[in-house]
């Protein structure tokens, strides 16, 4: 009964909003290059300056009770608040549910995943065909689907956050027998 209150207690728009942009400072410390980081600055700077800052001390410290992050004290007086792995956890469900592949013009390749996810993880299973089916990829057979689009960075992301990166193939196809129904479904007929 507790875990279902503090499931919904964390779903909050702000809150959520609030644990992307910590995730958001931690995707900062991965970027290579000076755009990345040059974007990531403004998209984490123009959301802490919507958020009343009462509101967010407050939220900070329930994630902290909640151990979704970890707050370090620095010599200056200052304090660093950076996110535990289970707020990472929490940031990336978020982040996962907001996927969307952007459309494109075709390059006349199709982007196939197929994968072999044993039964003791069908829970994960299910879940990466059901983002495959909200990507709008096309379901060809049983564990085999495709998409027209450039996807492979979104599906890497994917069958990391599901643990399923052995059980999972990412293909680029020139072409596929019988790829009307494919070209009808995405519109290029």
């Amino acid at each position: 009964m507790v875990r279902k209150v503090i499931k919904r207690h964390h779903s909050s728009p702000i809150k959520q909003k609030i644990l992307l942009m910590l995730l958001g400072g931690y995707a900062l410390g991965c970027s290579y290059t000076p755009g990345q980081q040059i974007r990531t600055i403004r998209a984490i700077s123009r959301g802490w300056k919507q958020i009343n800052k009462d509101k967010l001390s407050r939220i900070i410290r329930e994630f902290y009770n909640d151990r979704l992050v970890d707050l370090i004290e620095e010599k200056d007086g200052s304090t660093t608040i950076i996110l535990s792995e289970l707020g990472k956890k929490r940031a990336l469900r978020y982040k996962i549910d907001e996927l969307k592949i952007p459309k494109q013009k075709w390059d006349g390749k199709w982007r196939v995943v197929v994968f072999d996810i044993p039964e003791r993880q069908k829970q994960a299973r299910s879940a990466l065909r059901n983002k495959l089916r909200d990507l709008d990829f096309l379901n060809l057979q049983k564990s085999v689907w495709a998409c027209p689009y450039g996807c492979q960075d979104m599906i890497d992301f994917i069958v990391e956050f599901f643990e399923i990166r052995k059980y999972v193939r990412y293909m680029v196809v020139q072409s596929i027998t019988n790829e009307a129904e494919l070209k009808r479904h995405f519109g290029f007929y």
